[in-house]
């Protein structure tokens, strides 16, 4: 059997190479042509990660998801759902930063495994629907950076280097608003599953992390209807999901750290 050091290994590299090439070709302002030098490698790697995050998570009857798996899963969803989108739509070059964030959790995943955290299989739904839905909303997040910094060349006549490769800003908008209407119809399917199928969503150890993430539903949504109904757009669209989903990240991720790792340090003193 493989051990989990080489697929960590094998699936960085894997990511790395195509997050190369799309790093030189933009340091040009050139495009990339042959797209499946980018999609075939990260495929390769995705499949590689998913054959480790099986490894590491999937237990006789629950999933093991402490901190460092959950991180690799939701990288490993974020190149899934680039890789979907890349196949129709110009957005491959968000791989500059997906790609290595991925390369990273995956390699430490196979490294380092925290005290266990298991989810009974009565909650896997939940856990599905929240964790594509921060992947997504992640991608989303890095899109919205992508966005304001493409819209601050094109506001000061800059459009040289890495800007010249990338789709028109209206483009680049509507492909926002795709990924964030996607991640709000996730994050409310989990949010309902949560109360369906969990016994208190405001117990005393998922209070934050049920209130955080009932918050950024809201600005997601907001968003969206202010998008929708007055054409919201620019700066205050980039503004938005940035804060939204970094309410999403601390009712995660902010949650599994203090469980994980303060409240255990607390219990052991």
């Amino acid at each position: 059997m493989i051990s989990s050091e080489v697929l960590g290994a094998s699936s960085a590299v894997l990511y790395l190479i195509p997050a190369t090439v799309l790093f030189r070709a933009m340091k040009r302002g050139q495009n990339i042509h042959r797209k499946w030098l980018i999609l075939l490698p990260s495929l390769l790697g995705v499949c590689v990660h998913a054959v480790l995050l099986f490894r590491n998570i999937v237990m006789p009857n629950a999933l093991d998801l402490n901190i460092i798996n959950a991180l690799s899963l939701v990288a490993g969803l974020m190149c899934i759902i680039l890789l979907l989108f890349a196949i129709r739509q110009p957005v491959e070059n968000l791989g500059i930063v997906v790609l290595p964030i991925a390369a990273l959790t995956v390699f430490s995943s196979s490294l380092y495994q925290p005290a266990e955290i298991s989810i009974d299989l009565e909650v896997q739904s939940h856990v599905f629907f929240s964790i594509t839905a921060y992947g997504l909303l992640g991608l989303a997040a890095l899109q919205a950076m992508v966005v304001s910094v493409q819209a601050h060349h094109l506001h000061n006549h800059r459009p040289g280097g890495f800007i010249q490769s990338l789709p028109p800003l209206n483009t680049m908008e509507s492909l926002l608003f795709s990924m964030l209407t996607a991640g709000f119809i996730l994050l409310s399917l989990s949010l309902i599953s949560g109360f369906i199928f969990l016994d208190d969503m405001f117990a005393q150890h998922l209070v934050h992390k049920t209130l955080l993430s009932i918050g950024a539903w809201f600005l997601f949504g907001t968003l969206l209807y202010g998008r929708w109904r007055y054409g919201w757009r620019g700066k205050r669209a980039v503004k938005w999901t940035m804060f939204a989903f970094g309410l999403l990240i601390l009712a995660y991720f902010g949650s599994k750290f203090v469980l994980e790792f303060v409240m255990l340090e607390t219990a052991v003193a």
